[in-house]
């Protein structure tokens, strides 16, 4: 494996350590500081990064992004954006033959295995990309709400107020709020991207048209 050919996907995996150490650290000081303000016990970087404070946090940004793409990936299926590098072109809205997209007796002997199977086995592979997608939205939204109720319910205790059920944490606004705000960020960044692109340029990027490409001009499409 030569490291050149998948630089872009290691230099986001060791940005992500790096922000996620960070967040740590940074989370850590601040939690230890609002302890001795209230008189409470600081913690230890391990606990801190094993408690659902820290879990919480992590978790509720995970979902809204990767609610993000799936939206995204979704939507880009059936709807286009004439002149966006991040759309088809128009005309070519929907799933794609089996000729356009590779499948059974259309697929090139280098093509994934599935890309050949029919029934089941085609249809997971060309949703495959959507399921993941999906998946570890419901599992990162999962885990935002069981660390949730626990850091809701640790709150409600300090104020001396009753705990609330998983149910009851789920319909609160205080788990709303966390999540419409991260929510309402992704989608307002996914579709600046989406209308910028038509008139704005950066050579050499992959998520830009060429730079002297006509503004109604999508990149896919032919000159």
């Amino acid at each position: 494996m030569r490291i050149k050919d998948h630089a872009l996907s290691i230099c986001f995996a060791a940005a992500f350590v790096i922000a996620l150490a960070g967040q740590s650290v940074a989370g850590l000081a601040q939690y230890n500081e609002d302890q001795l303000t209230l008189g409470g016990r600081t913690s230890t970087w391990i606990d801190f990064v094993t408690s659902s404070d820290f879990v919480v946090d992590v978790a509720e940004n995970w979902q809204s992004e990767y609610l993000q793409f799936f939206l995204f990936i979704l939507a880009t299926v059936w709807f286009v954006q004439r002149g966006s590098p991040e759309s088809k072109k128009p005309g070519d809205e929907g799933t794609g033959s089996e000729e356009q997209q590779l499948l059974g007796a259309h697929a090139r002997p280098d093509s994934p295995a599935w890309a050949r199977r029919t029934g089941w086995r085609r249809w997971v592979y060309s949703n495959s990309l959507l399921l993941m997608m999906g998946t570890v939205f419901v599992l990162s939204w999962l885990l935002q709400a069981v660390a949730g109720v626990t850091v809701f319910n640790k709150d409600q205790a300090l104020n001396g107020q009753p705990e609330v059920s998983f149910a009851g944490y789920l319909a609160s606004a205080d788990f709303w709020n966390r999540t419409l705000q991260n929510w309402q960020s992704e989608l307002l960044a996914v579709g600046s991207m989406v209308a910028f692109s038509i008139y704005l340029r950066q050579r050499g990027s992959a998520e830009s048209k060429p730079v002297g490409m006509p503004h109604d001009r999508t990149a896919v499409e032919s000159e």
